[in-house]
């Protein structure tokens, strides 16, 4: 363990469960002594994210994600188990002890260092002689030196292994590059550096780390932006380029731009709650990491069909959080650097005050598609129109852009609203009953929450879930000569949490949350919670013990039944020279 337990479970009983949730979730609605909210680690609009003040553990019953406060702010703030631990400790006031042992942690912290020393390395080369291409550049696109400096802009020289030679000199080994991205193999298999000859913008996540990189290529080629690969430090799906500077702003929205151009543009022309994603659309982690510093989101995506396009699935995932969202039209230009270099800042701050908000924006959209005109194309427009109104959450919604909607096509405002909740009841009907075959389906209740995880023996693994269960909460049981060994379980992941909670149960440490967090993985923690919320009978133990053994035994011999049959058919066949 990385931490001793006396601290863990000092920490823990520090940090209650409910008030380090509601520093991120509202929490409102109670079911029995449980509280309740919407996930913050997926869209949804019912409330299905539960805090058990008595256990301190929460569990989604949405998405199946679950664990104790410490397994929340991993997920939450994207940390790992250490760090934490580190955070809840500033919380409370609490010293951290040196660690045991924790060998990911330092390989993060070290990871952390490269990156900060190989961004200082791409800045420096900024000045450099060698770094006119890129100064060229940023002078064509009008970017100056202010701007450079805040968001620590770089040049990644136009050689082979320039920042490999600097890193090495500062003591970072090649296979360290390699982990970080900073670095490729070659074919001979020498290493050789990722990104050349670019306009570097360090990657830098809301704790001010630089995290990963992302490189514009100067001059032709592909591809045109380069980031970072998905390493121990970064992850593009779950952060945003930039927001490290627009959490800061006071203007009370975030501007969600395409590219990193755009927003350094933005910002340099006064607008500093710009951020993008990284060269992907937008994802949902992405939505819930924005929705925690605004309520208020305005897109100024490219005035393209692939801008447009991304625009529309950026407002289905922000709407789920319950935010706020306009949408810019970039009339007359591709995107928000060249609008702002066309037409200046002062016309682009008018045109975020007459920003469109969303519905707007889509039945605007709508309406492009079709000639109101012709009545064939009428009728399309609303019935598009429609099914777009009868998925809006608000009645009042509803009724005034049916009004609206009529009022565009020439008809009766009363033959669209009630055309919109005819719909609504359609969809809803069908939706329920999704639902409820996917729940009742036999499969669905055998196999966890967790998606990630599958048994392919569920009547085993239920027996499996068992003993984990009763180790959990009677780790005196984990005496008991005859249980079995984890390599008998036919789920590999109950396997492995088995083991653990009997290693630590015959150790004599205590089993909680906070310290199985450094040895299980977020998704095992989840399916460890999911199993405790199922009723076990602890009064009679040894019996449910025994009867647990006797069913995975039971399933083993059947399977090995069936192995056995198979075996001796394909020897029958084979002596009767059948062929398969």
């Amino acid at each position: 363990m990385s931490f001793p337990e006396s601290f863990l479970t000092e920490l823990t009983a520090r940090s209650d469960i409910v008030e380090v949730v509601s520093s991120y979730v509202r929490l409102s609605k109670k079911s029995g002594s449980n509280l309740f909210g919407l996930c913050p680690f997926h869209s949804e609009k019912t409330p299905s994210f539960s805090v058990s003040p008595d256990k301190q553990i929460y569990h989604c019953f949405g998405c199946g994600k679950g664990g104790g406060v410490i397994n929340f702010i991993m997920e939450i703030e994207n940390l790992s188990f250490p760090e934490a631990v580190e955070f809840l400790a500033r919380r409370a006031n609490m010293p951290v002890p040196e660690q045991e042992n924790d060998r990911e942690s330092k390989k993060r912290s070290r990871m952390l260092a490269l990156n900060r020393d190989a961004a200082r390395f791409f800045y420096e080369q900024l000045s450099a002689p060698g770094g006119a291409p890129a100064r060229d550049y940023m002078k064509r696109r009008q970017i100056g030196r202010a701007a450079a400096t805040n968001f620590g802009l770089g040049y990644a020289p136009d050689t082979w292994d320039a920042l490999r030679s600097a890193m090495k000199a500062k003591g970072y080994t090649d296979f360290e590059l390699f982990d970080a991205g900073l670095v490729r193999r070659g074919k001979s298999g020498g290493f050789y550096d990722t990104f050349r000859k670019r306009l570097m913008f360090p990657v830098i996540d809301v704790r001010g780390s630089v995290i990963g990189f992302s490189g514009r290529i100067l001059g032709d080629g592909e591809p045109k932006y380069m980031n970072s690969p998905e390493t121990l430090t970064f992850n593009k799906s779950r952060n945003l380029f930039a927001l490290n500077l627009a959490k800061k702003s006071k203007s009370g929205y975030i501007i969600l731009s395409e590219g990193n151009i755009d927003v350094v543009s933005l910002h340099q022309a006064g607008f500093d709650s710009a951020v993008a994603s990284l060269g992907t659309s937008l994802t949902p982690e992405q939505a819930r990491l924005i929705s925690r510093y605004t309520g208020e989101v305005i897109i100024a995506y490219d005035n393209d069909g692939a801008g447009v396009k991304a625009a529309q699935r950026a407002i289905g995932i922000l709407e789920k959080l319950e935010l706020k969202v306009r949408v810019l039209r970039l009339e007359g230009a591709k995107d928000p650097d060249e609008y702002i270099k066309l037409k200046g800042p002062e016309a682009f701050r008018k045109l975020l005050e007459g920003s469109e908000d969303q519905i707007d924006y889509r039945l605007r959209s709508i309406t492009d598609k079709y000639v109101l005109s012709e009545p064939d194309q009428k009728v399309a427009f609303l019935k598009e129109a429609t099914d777009l109104l009868a998925r809006l959450p608000g009645a009042v919604e509803r009724q005034v852009y049916a009004m609206r909607v009529a009022e565009m096509a020439g008809v009766k405002g009363e033959a669209v609203a009630d055309e919109v909740e005819r719909r609504r009841k359609r969809i809803l009907s069908a939706a329920q009953k999704r639902e409820e075959r996917t729940k009742n389906s036999p499969e669905h209740q055998l196999q966890p929450e967790e998606k990630s995880f599958r048994y392919e023996d569920p009547a085993s693994a239920a027996a499996e879930e068992g003993l984990v269960r009763l180790i959990y909460l009677e780790p005196a049981l984990a005496a008991e000569p005859t249980l079995p060994e984890p390599e008998e379980f036919t789920a590999p992941v109950l396997a492995h949490i088995y083991r653990v909670l009997l290693d630590k149960a015959r150790r004599g440490d205590s089993l909680s949350t906070a310290t199985l967090g450094g040895e299980l993985s977020g998704q095992e923690m989840s399916l460890l919670v999911q199993l405790l919320q199922k009723p076990e009978r602890l009064s009679g133990g040894k019996t449910a013990l025994q009867d647990y053994i006797a069913r995975i035994k039971d399933a083993r011999d059947e399977k090995n039944g069936r192995q056995d049959l198979i075996a001796y058919m394909k020897k029958q066949r084979e002596k009767m020279g059948i062929e398969e």
